[in-house]
């Protein structure tokens, strides 16, 4: 048992409140579930409560927790090749690829193309899979796929569903948990969007070094430009399935409480004890940190790299969450009860001061409570 701490609480909303007092962020909101409801909710700046962020990439739990529920159907299965549901991807050596696979980022195609004009157009993606090709054996390393992998596993649920997979998300994932629709907002409910806006100053490569023991950041594909694009209303309502989201903060703390909370009405208990315990990725990430991977969510865990892994100084190992990019820190701690969502629209040039932003706010949620007796 655990119980809240008020002054913690205050702690917390003055360390979102500076980032955007200090010129950080031109806005932010920030909540907190704790025992099934929402106990904080609060906006800064130019933000109100009533706005809807972007997700980015913390979208990507929705969708993965899907194919689990649609795997204990029996209508997928995790150990077959994605090629089994889509042949087209058994073109280019991608023939023993599987779903699992996909969902643990080892699949092998990181950074496999894929157009903005084909995120509305089905066909279009799957020509475009028959001409992808890996860049190391599938199985063998832990490489974030951003955006490809989860595309595979949309067009895989819509494949066995025959719906469009935001349907299929929201009426799976979302809806039992008491959540609004995350994924394809149709362009006429989307005047709550906040648009993100580009902020800070590019990284200081010394600092880099300092701090990683490394010169550069990885390739990757999310660039300003491509989050930036996520302005434009069709490609909202297109339901990116790796970073499309569309939440507020408390929205997000809301379905991790649901997941965290839930007795079988949203989740099959073996689908939930798969997402939430059963590590299956631990190869190293780019900085050499296991990446700590179950089907769906990063785990805290108890060898000191919680930090690495997006969480705080104080979560617990049991910890949960999948965060999204520029920021967006979303995460559930069993052993507390806490649930965070954090959410900003001003995406900062620099990974590092964002990373910091997250540890710290990170580490204010997680130390919010203390144990009864």
């Amino acid at each position: 048992m655990s119980a809240l701490v008020p002054g913690r609480m205050t702690k917390l909303v003055e360390r979102c409140r500076r980032e955007v007092e200090e010129g950080r962020v031109p806005g932010c909101q920030v909540a907190i579930g704790f025992e099934g409801e929402i106990v904080l909710f609060e906006a800064f700046g130019d933000l109100t409560t009533d706005h809807r962020l972007h997700t980015y990439s913390a979208v990507k739990p929705t969708v993965s927790l899907t194919v689990l529920e649609l795997a204990a159907d029996g209508l997928l299965d995790l150990d077959a090749p994605v090629a089994a549901v889509l042949p087209g991807f058994a073109t280019n050596g991608k023939d023993t690829i599987t779903i699992s696979q996909v969902l643990l980022h080892a699949g092998g195609f990181p950074h496999a193309p894929i157009g903005i004009a084909e995120f509305a157009d089905r066909p279009a993606r799957l020509a475009r899979y028959e001409r992808w090709r890996t860049t190391w054996e599938p199985g063998s390393a832990f490489e974030y796929h951003a955006s490809a992998g989860h595309w595979v596993l949309a067009d895989c649920i819509t494949e066995v569903t025959g719906r469009p997979h935001g349907d299929v998300v929201t009426e799976r994932v979302m809806t039992p948990a008491g959540c609004s629709r995350w994924l394809a907002i149709p362009e006429d409910e989307q005047d709550d969007i906040a648009e993100v806006v580009s902020v800070g100053e590019a990284p200081d490569l010394d600092a880099l070094a300092r701090q990683f023991g490394i010169d550069e950041l990885p390739f990757s594909e999310v660039t300003d430009d491509a989050l930036l694009a996520f302005n434009d209303p069709g490609i909202r309502a297109a339901g990116h399935p790796g970073g499309g989201g569309i939440a507020s903060a408390a929205e997000m703390a809301q379905w991790y409480q649901a997941v965290m909370h839930d007795d079988g009405t949203m989740l099959r208990p073996a689908v939930k004890i798969d997402a939430l315990r059963v590590v299956r990725q631990n190869h190293p990430d780019w900085l050499g940190v296991p990446a700590n991977r179950t089907h769906v969510f990063t785990i805290g865990g108890d060898d000191g790299q919680a930090l690495m892994r997006g969480y705080g100084h104080t979560t617990g190992p049991d910890t949960f969450g999948h965060g999204g990019a520029k920021g967006q820190r979303a995460w559930a701690d069993p052993a507390t009860g806490i649930s965070l969502g954090f959410m900003t629209h001003g995406l900062d040039r620099d990974d590092l001061v964002t990373a910091r932003r997250g540890a710290g706010i990170s580490s204010a949620a997680g130390a919010l409570t203390t144990p009864l007796d």
